[in-house]
């Protein structure tokens, strides 16, 4: 975009602050101005502002809410027999070089107290591997089971690209082939004022938050990786979140049952602990599935208890999912399918003398789930939270690296017990992805043996 046609948009958009402030800068700041915001899709952003921002647009509440259909935990013989199938079919995807793994990345720890990409913390109770490591190894593990390729895809942001990209070479792609470890940054909007102004980050760059991880499926189209996939054959995509180490990287139960429903997107859901759980809840809206995140939902459903007293509609989003990549093709046919949100935020920006400022200001992204009800067919499946639901969000308190750390512990142990190993109730154990994905794995692995007491234990 050349300098007139960028200061047309600003003009076209009412943004004379911006305009004067282009005008001061020198020419060699100028031309990092333009280069650092010229692409940025100023259209979508006023459009949004105009269309849900301004005093007197309200939300619209859907109409008709219902508890989901959800494949329930194998409890009894006919189930199991079930998962059994399902786990057969969602091998052979493996096995047949189907699935592509990605995992959505794009945030910083320092809510943990921590400088660096997230995917960076170490969180691991023995060996104090970093979430990326645990990913890693699992897709690892999976590739040497069945002697395949699983491509996996790390999700960035501007803000740690670079590092992320980095960490891994560092670290040797933790033993992938580094051709099938693939990077890209999801994209970025302008935030603007409750006035509708555009803010300025700094000298040379206005103030932008990331779209969301829904941008996720964006970016994976336009990086041309999502056509480098289909183009080689694969057909799923296992979607995670970089924050929950008890994930199951690929898990062929829930790529079986995605198959067997026709599915399109399917999602893991855990029963949630309470009505005052902050977490998005998986519900069957106006006919079709959809996920409505906990301050957008009513408080009258939030609490809402079934007749014996349960929570009715209990079921809350991991943000686990599986897409088929022709479905993603499709929501980026015609321009990207998924609707905005948008949030007003507080956030640090310079102020008119160039210090710091903490302010209002409205931002926009996109919620991958919002995939769900635009699919022909969508499948949910519950899983065991202690099992596979453990995210760290809080430095401290619940969904802390101390709470994750204590699933991890007990998953493990769980293990070690079911293929008759006893662990000492204090000690702190941990297994290592390469050496089993689950307690299946460990009994041919391990003879039946009484371990003494230890501070910590390390399998692999």
């Amino acid at each position: 975009m050349t300098e007139q046609e960028f200061l047309r948009i600003l003009d076209h958009f009412d943004q004379p602050h911006i305009m004067e402030h282009y005008h001061s800068l020198s020419s060699h700041q100028k031309t990092v101005f333009l280069e650092a915001n010229s692409r940025l899709d100023f259209s979508l952003v006023f459009k949004l502002y105009r269309d849900f921002c301004k005093p007197g647009v309200s939300a619209r509440s859907p109409s008709v809410i219902k508890p989901p259909r959800v494949v329930p935990l194998p409890e009894d013989a006919e189930a199991k027999g079930d998962a059994a199938r399902a786990r057969t079919i969602g091998e052979s995807l493996i096995q047949r070089q189907k699935v592509a793994v990605l995992i959505v990345a794009g945030g910083q720890g320092s809510r943990l107290g921590f400088e660096g990409p997230k995917g960076t913390f170490p969180l691991s109770p023995v060996k104090g591997k970093t979430l990326f490591q645990l990913f890693a190894e699992q897709v690892k593990a999976l590739s040497s089971r069945f002697s395949a390729t699983i491509p996996l895809l790390i999700m960035t942001s501007d803000d740690n690209h670079d590092d992320t990209v980095q960490f891994f070479r560092k670290n040797v792609c933790f033993g992938l082939p580094p051709q099938a470890v693939h990077f890209f940054s999801q994209g970025v909007l302008p935030a603007v004022s409750p006035q509708g102004k555009l803010i300025l980050r700094d000298k040379v760059r206005l103030y932008t938050s990331p779209n969301g991880h829904g941008g996720s499926l964006k970016a994976l189209s336009d990086s041309g990786l999502l056509a480098q996939l289909t183009g080689a054959g694969y057909e799923e995509l296992f979607y995670c979140q970089v924050d929950n180490p008890l994930v199951r990287i690929a898990d062929p139960v829930f790529m079986g049952y995605h198959r067997l429903a026709g599915s399109q997107v399917s999602t893991k859901v855990v029963r949630r602990r309470s009505v005052e759980e902050k977490v998005g809840v998986y519900l069957e809206v106006n006919g079709k599935d959809a996920v409505i995140e906990y301050s957008d939902l009513d408080e009258s459903y939030m609490s809402a208890l079934d007749e014996k007293g349960g929570i009715l509609y209990w079921a809350g989003n991991t943000a686990i999912h599986l897409f088929s990549l022709s479905f993603i093709k499709d929501l980026n046919r015609d321009g990207f399918a998924l609707p905005y949100h948008c949030a007003k935020k507080s956030a640090y920006v310079v102020s008119s003398d160039w210090e710091p400022a903490s302010i209002d200001v409205w931002k926009f992204e996109t919620f991958v789930f919002d995939a769900i009800p635009l699919a022909k067919r969508a499948c949910c499946m519950e899983i065991a939270r202690q099992e596979e639901f453990a995210p760290v969000k809080n430095k401290e308190g619940a969904d802390s690296p101390e709470t994750a750390r204590r699933a991890l512990v007990d998953l493990h142990r769980s293990w070690l017990q079911k293929a008759g190993t006893e662990i000492p109730e204090d000690s702190f154990v941990e297994i290592s992805p390469l050496f089993a994905l689950g307690p299946e794995d460990l009994a041919a692995k391990l003879h039946k043996t009484k371990i003494t007491p230890a501070a910590e234990m390390y399998v692999e």
